[in-house]
């Protein structure tokens, strides 16, 4: 039965953006940021290259649910491929008498105006939802458990993304379902969230069968309660749908570069800026007040459970259980200068010689010491997931304040919960948000930090 659902003229949102942005590039050609080109040749060239790429790094695909730093990301791919393929262009092309400077002021204009027009949308999207109730979607969980209670949650909480929550209903396994689907006719329900685990075979096979002959869209809810994974990777076999457990984005031999590049980039900065002259001022310093190296090495375990030497200032009196008991609060064996530097993260500076030689990341899973690795991977499970990716200097479990001292074993979990996630979801504005509210944490004091 065909019938028109609510909220749904969000189809035509990115076609609207597709001409929007492609008029804003051709105004820009025509408004002599290119000098004698033919014009109209090259607003067509332009024009397709936009698309291809577009379609290539998915930069139209914004739902009511991504975040901005998801926008982010795809405008940052998106004019990075563009520029490189106008630098191509005027290669290929030389007649067009493209100079350099002509490209990268038309990349920064289009970059500065298609990213303000793709905001404004975005939170007049999320406004208009909010205040307005438009463009919503009716939507009816069935089944319970603890996903179904946070996705309940998230509709209730996120009223911006545009989702209306009408009810969550709990039917027994095997139970007639039948009530239940003259509900959602009758409230004219747009999305039908199933709960796996709390419903059999039969019910589910019902439900699909209900949602395709009725026009709802139906989407479901897994467990991971114990697997801690919110990505599958989907992949195909000869025409054999396979799912394999997670999707790592740093195995991706690209994404490996940039964040190789940047983690260089980044340490370079940090090493000629900062410790080129912070480095002999804390040598004094450090040795002054106790006796003692500098610098405090300490094997950790790493990308793969490779062992490695983590460098730090010391902090500590030489003592003998520095390689197997956690510093904790009001720890005798910190030296005046080692608690104000624990505090403000700056003994963990020479990690970035770490990451310039290749054992760490700026940013990844903090390593742990190898007496913790060998007690938590016995008794926590998903503990050695974290090792897929190099260990970072921060990382997001850190600026979630899970750093430091594991108190209970909730400590940990939730520790090893975020980094999955960060695993699961890196990218490069990921990576630069938690170094900057890694900074801020630094400076505004951390309850966890000593």
């Amino acid at each position: 039965m065909a019938r028109k659902k609510q909220g749904r003229f969000s189809r035509y949102i990115k076609p609207i953006t597709y001409l929007i942005d492609l008029a804003v590039i051709n105004f820009l050609v025509i408004n002599n940021l290119f000098h004698n080109i033919s014009i109209e040749w090259l607003c067509v060239l332009i024009s397709i290259t936009w698309i291809i790429i577009s379609i290539f790094s998915r930069f139209y695909n914004i739902y009511r649910y991504t975040p901005e730093i998801k926008i982010l990301n795809l405008l940052l791919v998106q004019f990075i491929l563009f520029l490189l393929v106008m630098f191509s262009i005027s290669g290929i092309f030389p007649f067009l008498n493209i100079a350099p400077n002509q490209i990268l002021l038309f990349i920064a204009y289009s970059a500065l105006i298609i990213g303000l027009i793709k905001f404004s949308l975005y939170y007049f999207m999320l406004k208009f939802r909010a205040d307005f109730g438009g463009n919503y979607r009716r939507t009816i969980i069935i089944g319970n458990g603890e996903e179904s209670h946070g996705l309940e949650k998230f509709f209730h909480q996120k009223t911006t993304t545009g989702y209306r929550h009408i009810k969550t209903i709990t039917p027994t396994k095997n139970e007639d379902l039948s009530k239940y689907f003259k509900f959602i006719l009758e409230e004219k329900i747009d999305e039908i969230y199933c709960s796996l685990p709390s419903l059999s075979q039969s019910q589910i096979k019902k439900i699909v069968d209900f949602s395709e002959n009725n026009l709802k869209t139906i989407k479901f809810v897994p467990s991971f309660e114990n697997l801690y994974s919110k990505k599958l990777k989907h992949e195909t076999y000869d025409y054999v749908p396979i799912l394999s457990l997670r999707n790592i984005l740093l195995e991706d031999p690209f994404n490996k570069y940039v964040k190789r590049g940047f983690d260089i980039l980044f340490s370079l900065f940090v090493v000629c800026c900062v410790l080129s002259w912070l480095t002999p001022l804390l040598a004094i310093i450090i040795k002054a007040e106790s006796n003692g190296p500098v610098f405090f090495k300490q094997e950790r375990n790493g990308y793969n459970f490779k062992r490695f030497y983590c460098y730090k200032f010391r902090s500590m009196k030489i003592n003998s259980e520095a390689d197997s008991v956690q510093a904790t609060r009001n720890d005798k064996r910190l030296t005046k200068v080692g608690a104000f530097l624990r505090k403000t993260s700056i003994d963990e500076f020479p990690q970035f010689f770490n990451v310039l030689a290749g054992s760490m990341s700026v940013v990844g899973p903090r390593p742990h010491m190898i007496k913790e690795n060998e007690k938590y991977l016995k008794t926590i499970d998903k503990f050695m997931v974290r090792h897929f990716i190099k260990p970072g200097i921060t990382g997001l479990a850190q600026i979630n304040g899970y750093r430091g001292e594991i108190e209970t074993n909730l400590d940990i979990v939730n520790r090893i919960k975020f980094d999955i996630n960060y695993i699961e979801n890196w990218s490069l504005l990921l990576d630069l948000k938690i170094i900057i509210l890694t900074l801020f944490n630094s400076f505004k004091g951390e309850k966890k930090a000593y």
